[in-house]
């Protein structure tokens, strides 16, 4: 089984689809990596010999921020914008769509299940 940055790759799919399974590498820079190892993007994750592992680990390390490392500085980015409280750090303090999203309808993921309000009594006719 291949692991790489702490994380088990997928033994059954393609080398550029296991890659995708570490958090801060996607699609392009799976690809990237395998050009640079010089590897085909079609061979299995298992099938990788220890030399072709050992070219993709020194790239990750070499040129990418990875997992606890990459999630660590999107948190401090985060908690920076909370600290000045500028317009993006008040959006995540209050649980709101940060990148100016409607917010009258939609937006539940961030603001989580809908609580009823009680609405405004009608006005009596006369």
């Amino acid at each position: 089984m291949a692991r790489i940055a702490g994380i088990d790759l997928p033994k059954n799919k393609r080398g550029e689809i296991a890659l995708t399974y570490i958090f801060g590498i996607g699609r392009s820079t799976a690809q990237y990596i395998l050009d640079k190892a010089g590897i085909s993007y079609d061979i299995k994750a298992a099938d990788w010999n220890d030399e072709q592992l050992t070219a993709i680990r020194n790239i990750i390390t070499t040129e990418f921020k990875v997992e606890g490392q990459l999630r660590s500085e999107v948190q401090m980015n985060i908690k920076r914008l909370l600290d000045i409280a500028c317009y993006r750090g008040v959006r995540h303090r209050k649980g709101l769509p940060v990148r100016g999203q409607r917010t009258r309808t939609n937006s539940r993921t961030r603001k989580g299940k809908r609580r009823t309000v009680a609405g405004k009594k009608k006005a009596a006719k006369k």
